[in-house]
């Protein structure tokens, strides 16, 4: 890698720096006194340190080629951040390597949100489908010939305006679809999708704005807490790809304070956060999910954010019937725990998201005899738990991050390598446009000795070909940084050695990691910025995703303006275009 030596230096200084500007009252901070928090479960611990703007000069080009980052940015996702030597317009060229386009579907159909979606695999009757979704919109196709890819089914709001308190076609009253698992269950001889219903991020009542924020914004916060709906997850059976075939069979809040779980009013306020994003279950007894179970889960700085989730594992031994096993957090996270939440260089930033994102990340399933769960908690960093007994899941380690911020500073880990070298890949992702803020590294975290996990390296920052025209990616324009490398549900055995990760304007990246000491960059597919039907406002938001279908060897890339469907022998092995061999029934490890 060009530059390397260089750029380690650099990022060794960009560390130490801005751990030195998130120490309570240092230089470069502001310090003013919160007054208009009034809300018990708004973290009010330490003095009012939000960042100041980076000056302009601190950050861009430099001399070799590279860019150097902002040490330190407050939440800014609305603005452009212009540098010298930034290129004036989106990027409409495409660059690939090792890698082949076998298919390319845009527009509306292929587009159900411009910034974020979730994938599933379902088969049925011989064919293969492909859910893609996020709240109201929702797509199913056919993808049994990847070449020729059907829409079987779209489900929307547009009729509504997006408004989900009203029902139409599509959905009833507060209904969408959340992020969901799907796994055989053989109890039933079916599949059971257990879908995430948690707070919209994406809200009107709250912004980050000083101004208007959940520390300067009390009404706001007031009416956000009042917001009927359900807090927690779905249990449907599947007898089909359509919606239609869906059958409801549990709806279950994680409110701590409803008498029944299994009984609450969605026509209400319920506390706390939902479950957040894909459930863990691989349709066997245990499930783990992301959630902060009450309003007192408020350790999180973020300014549109008022809960901090932690964990709970569920028996699904009867999937109609969900049973609470346990509930953990770390100090800090539950109001009143602020000697705890003062130790973290975070406190009082208001912008850091502190809590998980995700469910554990488990390399092995409990029922198949796992122990070790990982955690990536934002701005908290990454434990190990001991899961082996879900009814008591116990911390066996913490690791510190090198705080970067803003953007999110840890949110997915891949343990698909764990059980061959040891090592997790460990993540966050970007949320401003033009590198306004630190590099988001994938770290390779050492867990070989659950009790002692190290930083031992970081995956290759991605540069652009020679033919591109400039030099770094940050020049390209939009967000650039690791978002995911899909999910545990992709269907098939993940390939040993290889990671995909969808990396927004550098399109997706495959990494070599067969050798951890020398980890490169294998193939990679950088589509054009925007289609012709990509709102302005989306340009920046480019390649979020990567869903790979490693009984097939097809990588599907989620865009800001359709999908892609990629092979490469080289790097996943001979393609399969048409029907798989066998259906995906459940994850494997």
């Amino acid at each position: 890698m060009r530059n390397l030596r260089s750029r380690a230096a650099l990022a060794t200084a960009v560390v130490a720096t801005a751990a030195t500007l998130l120490v309570p009252g240092a230089p470069g901070t502001t310090a003013t006194a919160s007054t208009a928090i009034t809300d018990p479960d708004i973290p009010d611990v330490c003095q009012d340190r939000r960042p100041v703007p980076a000056d302009p000069g601190a950050y861009g080009m430099q001399l070799d080629g590279s860019f150097r980052h902002p040490a330190l940015t407050p939440v800014d996702e609305e603005h452009e951040h212009s540098f010298p030597g930034r290129n004036k317009d989106y990027d409409t060229r495409s660059y690939i390597k090792n890698m082949k386009v076998e298919a390319a579907y845009e527009g509306p159909d292929f587009t159900p949100d411009y910034f974020h979606t979730w994938q599933n695999i379902v088969d049925f009757g011989g064919r293969r489908y492909m859910f893609q979704y996020d709240r109201s919109e929702g797509r199913v196709y056919d993808i049994t010939d990847v070449k020729k890819v059907t829409v079987v089914e779209k489900m929307t709001r547009e009729d509504v305006g997006g408004d989900e308190s009203k029902g139409n076609g599509s959905w009833a009253p507060g209904d969408y679809w959340g992020a969901s698992t799907i796994q055989w269950n053989k109890k039933l001889g079916a599949y059971v999708m257990v879908q995430s219903f948690e707070d919209k991020r994406q809200i009107s009542e709250l912004t980050d704005d000083p101004a208007h924020d959940k520390y300067s914004n009390p009404e706001g916060v007031k009416k956000l807490r009042a917001k009927p709906g359900l807090k927690g997850f779905k249990v449907f059976r599947l007898d089909g790809p359509r919606k239609k075939d869906w059958k409801l069979l549990a709806t279950v809040s994680t409110d701590s304070t409803q008498k029944d779980p299994l009984a609450s009013d969605p026509a209400t306020a319920q506390q706390g956060s939902g479950s957040l994003d894909v459930p863990y279950w691989t349709g066997g007894t245990y499930m783990f999910i992301a959630t902060a179970p009450n309003d007192t889960y408020s350790g999180t700085e973020y300014p549109t954010n008022l809960h901090s989730a932690g964990y709970q594992s569920w028996d699904m031994s009867d999937p109609a019937h969900p049973k609470l096993l346990d509930t953990w957090h770390l100090p800090g996270q539950l109001t009143g725990e602020d000697a705890a939440y003062a130790k973290n260089p975070r406190c009082g930033n208001r912008t850091s998201w502190m809590g998980a994102r995700m469910p554990l990340f488990i390399p092995k399933p409990v029922e198949d005899g796992g122990r070790y769960a990982f955690a990536a908690m934002g701005g908290y960093g990454l434990t190990v738990l001991d899961i082996s007994d879900p009814a008591d899941m116990k911390t066996v380690s913490h690791l510190d991050l090198p705080p970067s911020v803003s953007g999110t500073e840890g949110d997915n880990i891949d343990v698909s390598q764990y059980e061959k070298t040891g090592l997790v890949y460990y993540s966050g992702y970007p949320l401003t446009e033009d590198c306004y803020e630190p590099y988001k590294d994938v770290y390779q975290i050492d867990a070989r000795d659950p009790k002692n996990p190290r930083v031992v390296g970081a995956l290759p920052r991605p540069t652009p070909p020679r033919t591109a025209g400039f030099q770094d990616f940050c020049q390209r324009r939009g967000s650039f940084g690791p978002k995911r490398t899909g999910y545990y549900t992709n269907p098939g055995k993940h390939e040993a050695g290889v990671l995909g990760y969808g990396f927004y304007n550098a399109g997706v990246q495959f990494f070599d990691v067969s050798d951890p000491a020398k980890p490169e960059i294998d193939a990679y597919f950088v589509p054009k910025a925007y289609g012709s039907q990509t709102p302005d406002y989306a340009y920046g938001n480019q390649t979020h995703g990567v869903f790979v279908e490693w009984d097939r060897n097809i990588a599907w890339v989620l865009t800001n303006h359709g999908i892609y469907a990629l092979s490469s022998p080289k790097v996943l092995g001979k393609p399969h275009l048409t029907r798989p061999e066998k259906p995906f029934r459940n994850s494997e490890f």
